[in-house]
C-alpha cells in the first residue's frame, strides 16, 4: 500500500495526510443534512459498533446476575477486574502487535517516523516507553476502570441510578446510545481542559504527555487522578435515565475507545486493499503541540474555543499566532510587576 497517495513524508521520516482534519458536520451550522447522511456510517463503523457489541457481550455473559451485585465483594470485582485485564491486554496488544512488534506495515501511515522503542528517555520507568505504558495501564488503569465499573453497577443494583428496561423504553434508550459518544467528548473535553491548568498538569496530566510519540499502550497509560477523572463519564448514567448496558458502552468508549487515538498511525492495513481510518490525527497534533485539540473532533468545541489545529498551514499560524499573543500577555504581565515592585 503506498501511503504518499494519502499523505506525505518529511525528511525526519514523519507522516501526515494531505487533507487537514475536519468536524463531523453534526453540529455544524448551517445544517447540512447530505453531509450528515454521507457522515452517519462512520459514526457507527468501526468503532462505536465495536464498543457497543462488547458492551452487549459483557452483560450478557461477564456481568453478574443483579442479586450479587446489591453487595460489594471480593469476588465478583475481582472476576470483573480479571476479564478488564484479558480484554484490553487482548485489544491493545492486538494492535501493539500488529503495527509495533512485526510492523506488518513497516512506516507506512505512521505520524512520527520513529517508533518509540527507538528512543529510550529518562521520564518512563526503566527508561522505556513501553514498558512505563503497559505498567500505568494495568497498575492503576485497569484497577479504576473497574472500581468505576463495580461502583455503578452496584448502584443500578440497589435502585441508585435510574434503570430503564429496553423492552419498555426502547426510544428513549436508543436516543442515549446515539448520544454517549457526544458525552464522552463533552466530559473528555471539560476534564482535558481543567488537567491542562499549570499544577494539574505538572502533577498529573504531564505523566500522559510524556508520550509525545503515544502508541497503543499510550492510550491508558495516566495519572491514577487523570484516570478516575476520565473513567468518571460513566457517572452521568447516575443522573441520566438509561440503562446498565449503555453504561457499560460509555465505559467501553472511554477504555478501548483510547486506543484509535492512540496507534500512532493515521490507516492501518488490514489484507492487501483495506483500510481503517484510526481518526487519530487530531490527537496526535495534541500529543505533538500539548496546547491544540483537547477535543476529538466531533463536537467543535476547539473551534469555539480558538484551540482548534487540523493540520492545515493555515492551523499552524493560528496557533503560532496564539502563542505570540500569550507571550505578550506575560510580558507585559511580567514588565507591570516588576514596575509596582520598584516603586515600593
Amino acid at each position: 500500500m503506498d501511503d504518499l497517495r494519502f499523505g506525505v513524508r518529511n525528511k525526519r521520516g514523519d507522516w501526515a495526510p494531505n487533507r487537514p482534519v475536519e468536524y463531523a458536520p453534526l453540529f455544524q451550522l448551517p445544517i447540512r443534512f447530505k453531509a450528515i447522511l454521507k457522515w452517519l456510517p462512520h459514526y457507527f463503523l468501526p468503532w462505536n459498533a465495536i464498543f457497543a457489541a462488547s458492551a452487549v457481550a459483557y452483560w450478557a455473559w461477564i456481568i453478574p446476575p443483579t442479586e450479587v451485585m446489591r453487595t460489594f465483594g471480593i469476588d465478583w470485582i475481582t472476576w470483573l477486574f480479571a476479564v478488564n485485564a484479558v480484554c484490553v491486554f487482548l485489544f491493545y496488544g492486538a494492535f501493539e502487535l500488529h503495527l509495533y512488534v512485526l510492523k506488518r506495515q513497516e512506516r507506512r501511515f505512521k505520524y512520527n517516523g520513529k517508533f518509540p522503542t527507538e528512543q529510550k528517555s529518562k521520564a518512563f520507568w526503566f527508561e522505556s516507553q513501553n514498558i512505563d505504558n503497559i505498567a500505568r495501564t494495568f497498575l492503576s488503569g485497569v484497577t479504576i476502570w473497574t472500581l468505576v465499573e463495580a461502583g455503578m453497577l452496584w448502584a443500578y443494583a440497589n435502585g441508585y441510578a435510574p434503570w430503564l428496561g429496553f423492552a419498555e423504553n426502547p426510544l428513549a434508550l436508543a436516543c442515549v446510545a446515539l448520544v454517549v459518544p457526544v458525552i464522552h467528548e463533552f466530559h473528555f473535553f471539560c476534564i482535558h481542559r481543567l488537567i491542562h491548568t499549570p499544577f494539574l498538569y505538572k502533577w498529573v496530566h504531564s505523566v500522559h504527555h510524556n508520550s509525545v510519540n503515544p502508541s497503543p499502550w499510550s492510550s491508558l497509560s495516566m495519572h491514577p487522578v487523570e484516570h478516575l477523572l476520565y473513567f468518571g463519564t460513566a457517572f452521568y448514567h447516575l443522573i441520566l435515565p438509561s440503562n446498565p448496558v449503555l453504561m457499560l458502552y460509555q465505559l467501553h468508549y472511554a477504555g478501548f475507545g483510547a486506543i484509535p487515538g492512540h496507534v500512532g498511525f493515521d490507516k492501518v492495513e488490514v489484507g492487501d486493499n483495506t483500510l481503517i481510518d484510526s481518526h487519530a490525527y487530531a490527537h496526535y497534533l495534541h500529543h505533538k503541540y500539548f496546547e491544540v485539540n483537547y477535543g476529538d473532533a466531533l463536537i467543535p468545541l476547539d473551534k469555539w474555543f480558538g484551540t482548534w489545529h487540523d493540520g492545515s498551514p493555515e492551523g499552524e499560524a493560528r496557533m503560532q499566532e496564539r502563542y505570540r499573543r500569550r507571550k505578550e500577555k506575560l510580558a507585559a504581565r511580567s514588565a507591570r510587576a516588576g514596575a509596582e515592585e520598584a516603586l515600593k
